[in-house]
């Protein structure tokens, strides 16, 4: 097995195998390192789907933006896979004036940055989805964001960078960064060595533990979120769906389940040994706020329901950077389980930071250093 290539990406999830796939469009040899056995087994297949622009942090607007204009919508294409993108709006719901508030502002901050977004009534929000219960008063609207499938999305770039020539190592688990004459290099695991002139450091909460191995700590935290899926249900709405305080988040898929996300605001004391276990009080949780906006869903039945750890980063922005003084190292890490719908965008910029060097976008919001005191 060949050990080297211009590249090594640490962590096959939706952000390491889409850089995977840009970089091998510009010739570069590369080679994906995988702890697990299972491709894209962290949150990248775990996740709700979002492909959305509204209710972002504005550092991160920019790159949801371009994707949802130019990278989003013929991805099914590029690839060659359906990965069941629907661009057909965002509502984003709430139920007290308070809940109002807090629309108004992400929606005010979102304008600013040129995203066309509004807060509309609460019975405009049910001419757009008849569905809604009468407590929703209000909603911001943003007719551009969208949905997309995370499982078939990671395993598209996946395959599709194989296919250009990308070497993925599942069973890998990294160990170790390793410097010759002042420049990362060779990548440690339990069973080989590899050496690369880029190390792309993708691998989720995972990244903190590495990064560590060169001397830099990045401020995240580990956090376990559930998602439900339902039976089947007729054609109903294809809009992204979230509230005011984020408790519940989701869609209607291509073969009618609805996937749902959300969070009881308590985290529950897990015997699950590190595994990504779900629990009876999220989902239960999650259910009894569906229904409040949805009532019409109160006798579809759940059909399963699976949990992923984000990596949540102490601002909860993402870190896309250089690492200056480790020459060799780029860090892809902290997305703050809103990652998926960037993913496209991040792994196009990544592939850039190795080419090019210059970005199509402006990446200094999001380096490493700008949690370092300032004197």
């Amino acid at each position: 097995m060949k050990n080297s290539a211009d590249v090594i990406i640490i962590g096959s999830g939706v952000i390491g195998n889409a850089t995977a796939y840009y970089l091998a469009k510009k010739g570069c040899s590369v080679i994906v390192l995988e702890k697990s056995d299972n491709i894209g087994d962290g949150g990248s297949s775990r996740n709700g789907g979002g492909v959305r622009q509204s209710g972002r942090d504005k550092r991160e607007l920019p790159l949801a933006m371009y994707g949802a204009k130019n990278l989003w919508p013929t991805l099914s294409e590029e690839l060659g896979m359906d990965v069941e993108y629907y661009q057909q709006g965002n509502l984003r719901l709430g139920k007290t004036q308070a809940h109002l508030k807090t629309l108004t502002n992400l929606t005010n901050k979102a304008k600013e940055c040129g995203l066309e977004v509004n807060m509309i009534s609460g019975q405009e929000a049910r001419n757009i989805c008849p569905y809604l219960s009468e407590e929703v008063i209000g909603a911001s609207w943003c007719p551009t964001d969208g949905h997309a499938n995370p499982m078939r999305t990671t395993l598209a770039y996946y395959s599709k960078a194989r296919q250009l020539g990308v070497n993925f190592i599942t069973g890998e688990e990294v160990v170790d960064i390793e410097k010759v004459k002042g420049k990362a290099k060779r990548v440690i695991t339990k069973n080989n060595i590899y050496e690369g002139d880029n190390i792309i450091l993708a691998a989720g909460y995972e990244s903190r533990k590495i990064a560590a191995t060169i001397g830099i700590d990045i401020p995240l935290n580990h956090v376990l979120l559930e998602v439900l899926v339902t039976e089947a249900q007729p054609s109903m709405f294809y809009q992204m769906l979230g509230t005011a305080e984020a408790d519940f988040y989701g869609h209607q898929s291509t073969h009618g389940s609805f996937v749902f996300g959300g969070t009881s605001g308590y985290e529950a004391f897990n015997k699950d040994n590190g595994i990504q276990a779900t629990s009876s009080i999220s989902a239960s949780c999650t259910c009894r706020g569906i229904l409040k906006y949805f009532p019409c869903l109160q006798d579809a039945k759940i059909v399963r329901t699976w949990a992923g750890w984000i990596d949540d980063c102490a601002d909860h922005v993402p870190v896309i950077s250089y690492v200056e003084e480790v020459p060799g190292v780029i860090l892809a890490c902290g997305f703050s389980g809103h990652g998926f719908g960037i993913s496209p965008t991040v792994g196009m910029l990544l592939s850039e930071m190795v080419v090019e060097k210059d970005t199509t976008l402006d990446i200094s919001a999001f380096r490493y250093d700008r949690f370092k005191a300032k004197i």
